[in-house]
């Protein structure tokens, strides 16, 4: 029987290849006829058009043929996907937006800070493969609440996994939406909200109709997607600036061009007038919101003197009309002011000193730069562990076929990924040496088009004030998004704009592969651990499958609706997700693998202590959270070590470590029958088998 499993196996995987091999091909050829047909006339919306709907239409066909209403197919691909198969959906499933898209993008703002999300989401995979990966493959069944409740017995740790995996990816998945949205917006001229209905669309057709078999197989042909968009416009910037197809090996002397321009920039006294006027005006108009009424009546009067004094003193007529337009150019009332005053305190990132890329742990002080120092330590444990911690994850080496192909998965893994963030860093300083040569210093006037179409996409992403009115464009007048970086770099490169869809057709795998896993991951949980596991334990496969799907499209329409208010930069949501799952997951799933002491009342209390610490931090200290819950005092009062909200995490998992630890010596040991499950969990001695424990 094994050695016909095996044949078997070996007969798929070969197929697998030449399917796959035959689907790149074809993804090739499409790109070469979008770029003949651009030369002939083909219109830019057009392209965008026929890259966004080739690209769904083909995940919607691979969704289609692999429909399904058996729970093994649905819930873990039958448990039959090959190592370098899983570990290039996985990749996808993991590479979302974040990555994508706001990866070099926060690079290219950050510089060395940003490195520390590689770091960070890079080593996350080795504390997979070591603690993880292959004790939740011996385990088999479906999903980690599935595990955290035959781990610690009853439906209380279940619960508790069910509404932290829920939370977890909620707020993961709005951060994919969002960036589903802003590129169906661009390249569709959709409003963005109308924007993010239509990509959801893309979402569900695969994760709806098969689960996690469609979604495996879809992410793998997104992968490929997503890897040969992101690489072209690398390839290309760094034949561009260094004559080399592989900028990764030679972009240090780019760095040291940049470096050059960016002492230009800083020593231009234009540039230290920019930013002067910026803090004047910015300081000016937060002193004026502190009580409106007031400053609008002292303005006024103050301009109606000036203009009398004027007149009274027979001055030049040049200086009385000056005065006359200013008092002309006054807000007609308070509620004008006020927003002319929102709109110069906003000004306040434009007085920001010039920060040179390859500057690590800036600050004025030691104080300063020992602060720098901590958050960037903070991201890197953040993502670290949150990787370790992610259910939607996780529950992808679920699908492999043995203990064995968990393991070479996360090899596989690792590779695709690197594959991306080898090439982040780079592409971020290609990108910005391009910005800084060739859009600062240009005329207002003649700012290139496709940055003004961006603007109208969204005015966060991309700003230009002319705050000297010298009618050029300095660097502090500019602000620029990182999630724009990466899908405004065929533009700023001059590439054919075949080559910008087919980065927004990446961008766009990368969120919906993410999407559909999240969405999954939601959806099972209710279904399996909450309606099949606590509810009706006798329900039919056929009704298993159809809760799942229907929870699963309540769930996508939710999160959609709260996208369309915008709640956060992806690089913030994505981060917030990393560090809620480490503070609710990854203590209960060591120290239930590792420590056979551990019960259901301390992985309880850990998970709950540590979840609420961490999102105790982040509604206190994170903008938009404060502003929903109504939170006036200064946001220095509840910063500990003066942590960023992203990194929550920091504070939340230590707390769930240290309660569960504590709680579970305090309460009675496991019964025999648990801690012989974790010996059966921790030695996993026939990993050539194939698993199908739970189908």
């Amino acid at each position: 029987m094994n050695q016909t499993a095996a044949f078997s196996q070996r007969a798929f995987n070969q197929a697998l290849k030449k399917y796959y091999g035959i689907y790149t091909g074809g993804f090739l050829a499409f790109i070469v006829l979008l770029a003949i047909a651009e030369q002939i006339g083909m219109s830019r919306r057009a392209i965008g058009l026929a890259f966004l709907f080739a690209t769904i239409g083909l995940y919607a066909m691979i969704g289609i043929l692999s429909r399904t209403a058996e729970v093994a197919e649905y819930y873990v691909a039958g448990r039959r996907v090959p190592a370098f198969f899983n570990g290039m959906a996985t990749a996808a499933d993991w590479m979302s937006a974040a990555s994508f898209i706001a990866m070099a993008g926060t690079l290219f703002l950050s510089g060395y800070d940003g490195l520390a999300f590689i770091m960070g989401w890079t080593g996350g995979y080795v504390l997979v493969a070591v603690f993880l990966a292959p004790y939740l493959r011996k385990f088999g069944q479906f999903t980690i609440p599935d595990f955290l409740g035959a781990r610690y017995g009853g439906n209380l740790v279940r619960t508790l996994g069910v509404i932290s995996a829920i939370l977890v990816s909620f707020v993961y998945v709005v951060a994919q939406i969002y960036g589903v949205g802003l590129i169906t917006s661009r390249f569709t001229g959709l409003e963005f909200g109308i924007g993010v209905f239509v990509g959801l669309a893309g979402i569900l057709v695969c994760s709806f109709l098969g689960g996690m078999r469609a979604v495996t197989w879809t992410q793998v042909a997104q992968y490929i997607i997503l890897i040969i968009a992101y690489l072209i416009p690398v390839i290309w910037l760094g034949v561009k600036h260094t004559s080399n197809p592989i900028p990764h090996l030679s972009y240090g002397y780019v760095m040291q061009k940049l470096a050059e321009v960016e002492k230009k920039i800083a020593a231009d006294p234009k540039e230290a007038e920019v930013r002067k006027l910026a803090k004047a005006r910015s300081d000016a108009a937060a002193e004026a919101l502190k009580n409106p009424e007031k400053a609008y009546a002292d303005g006024k009067a103050a301009l109606e003197k000036r203009l009398a004094d004027l007149r009274a003193a027979n001055a030049p007529a040049a200086e009385i009309e000056a005065a006359e337009k200013a008092l002309a150019a006054y807000p007609p009332n308070v509620e004008e002011a006020k927003k002319r005053w929102t709109a110069d305190r906003g000004l306040a990132p434009h007085a920001a000193a010039l920060r040179p890329h390859a500057e690590a742990f800036p600050g004025a002080n030691e104080e300063a730069r020992d602060v720098a120092r901590r958050n960037f330590l903070g991201i890197v444990l953040c993502m670290m562990f949150g990787t370790a911690a992610l259910p939607h994850i996780l529950m992808r080496y679920y699908t492999t076929p043995s203990v064995r192909e968990a393991r070479k998965s996360v090899f596989w893994t690792l590779f695709f990924i690197c594959l991306l963030y080898w090439s982040a860093p780079t592409l971020a300083v290609l990108a910005k040496y391009d910005v800084y040569s060739n859009i600062v210093g240009l005329k207002h006037a003649d700012i290139p088009g496709w940055l003004a179409a961006w603007r109208a996409v969204d005015p966060d992403l991309i700003r230009f004030v002319d705050i000297n009115g010298d009618g050029v464009l300095q660097l502090a007048e500019m602000r620029i998004g990182g999630d724009l970086i990466v899908l405004m770099t065929p533009e700023l490169a001059g590439l054919p704009y075949v080559v910008s869809g087919l980065v927004a057709a990446g961008g766009l795998a990368a969120a919906l592969s993410t999407a559909d896993g999240l969405l999954l991951t939601i959806a099972n949980a209710l279904s399996h651990d909450v309606y099949y596991k606590m509810i009706d334990p006798h329900a039919s496969t056929k009704r298993r499958v159809t809760v799942a799907k229907t929870l699963l499209l309540l769930v996508a329409l939710l999160a959609a609706w709260v996208t369309s208010y915008k709640p956060g930069h992806i690089l913030f949501l994505v981060g917030a997700a990393f560090s809620l799952a480490m503070s609710a997951f990854f203590p209960a799933l060591v120290l239930g693998v590792f420590w056979k002491r551990a019960n259901k009342w301390g992985a309880a209390a850990g998970i709950v202590a540590g979840l609420g610490v961490c999102i105790y931090y982040m509604v206190t200290t994170y903008p938009w959270l404060r502003e929903v819950f109504g939170i006036t005092k200064p946001v220095a009062e509840y910063m500990w070590f003066k942590m960023q909200p992203i990194s929550a995490g920091v504070f939340g998992m230590p707390v769930g470590f240290i309660t569960m630890i504590v709680v579970s010596l305090l309460t009675p040991k496991p019964e025999q029958e648990v801690q012989d499950f974790v010996e059966s969990v921790r030695y996993p001695q026939l990993a050539g088998a194939i698993d199908t424990r739970g189908t």
